[in-house]
């Protein structure tokens, strides 16, 4: 089922395209130092290598270069809490994809180099309101680089979950544009205001139907940490597992998100 219609924040499209380059830099400055036998490494993405990984994480970049190739929507119909509900159905896609950018491109910080170039340059030659055909709709330009915090963000934890020691960092702003993002889905697919979701510093949402709660403290709470938000609502860690290692807090009969997570599905 689709979510309920929310009218999504704002993101100023200049920090937005500020922490996409900063997280997609460190990943680069990461790439140089893998050796041969890390990219063979495999991931928690199924039987990706690292290399496959490093392939697609390209393409959050490039994704954008390619949409703008194709011809403009007449009108949006799709709206950027759409997006995080409507990538699996690419997912055989983007597979077959990584595997062949892989098999393609052996010098892994040329390819991201090249991926950056283009996706600079586009940028930089069209407006944030031109449209592009997307998984979720058309979408405009300024909000499709929102959705790409989030793929660098993921990818970034599954590339250090791969490399112990790696510890690629966080740029600030690409990790909070994409916990925003994430937590508003969340509201989106589950509308309410009994239960208020707290991801300090950078969101709170309340949804879930039931007694809406006006003052003092909510009946039900959650409570976590930005990383771990972004790995429930990716799938990378489960509900259960974060509670039982005291990850998330949760208190009140409203409070169990895990029948509603993950949200990239």
């Amino acid at each position: 089922m689709p979510p309920a219609r929310k009218r999504p924040r704002a993101y100023d499209p200049a920090r937005t395209r500020t922490a996409v380059l900063a997280q997609f830099g460190n990943v680069r400055a990461a790439v140089r130092t893998l050796t041969p036998e890390q990219l063979a490494r495999p991931t928690r993405l199924g039987d990706w290598t690292v290399r496959e990984l490093v392939a697609h994480i390209g393409t959050a970049l490039t994704a954008v270069d390619r949409l703008l190739g194709e011809p403009e929507p007449v009108r949006q119909d799709g709206h950027l809490l759409d997006w995080p509900f409507a990538i699996a159905a690419d997912a055989d896609a983007i597979a077959a994809t990584a595997r062949r950018l892989a098999a393609e491109h052996p010098d892994p910080d040329a390819h991201l180099a090249e991926a950056e170039r283009r996706f600079t340059g586009r940028l930089d030659t069209h407006p944030g309101t031109r449209l592009l055909p997307t998984s979720a709709g058309a979408l405009p330009l300024a909000d499709y680089v929102v959705t790409r915090t989030v793929e660098l963000v993921v990818h970034t934890d599954d590339l250090n979950a791969a490399v112990p020691g790696l510890d690629v960092p966080y740029d600030r702003q690409a990790l909070a544009a994409a916990t925003r993002l994430l937590a508003d889905a969340l509201a989106a697919k589950v509308p309410g205001g009994s239960t208020e979701v707290r991801i300090p510093p950078y969101a709170v949402v309340q949804c879930v139907e039931g007694p809406r709660h006006t003052r003092g403290t909510p009946p039900n709470v959650v409570e976590t940490d930005p990383l771990t938000w972004v790995r429930l609502a990716a799938g990378r860690l489960a509900w259960e597992d974060a509670v039982a290692g005291a990850k998330v807090s949760a208190s009140g009969e409203r409070a169990d998100l895990g029948g509603l997570l993950p949200l990239l599905t």
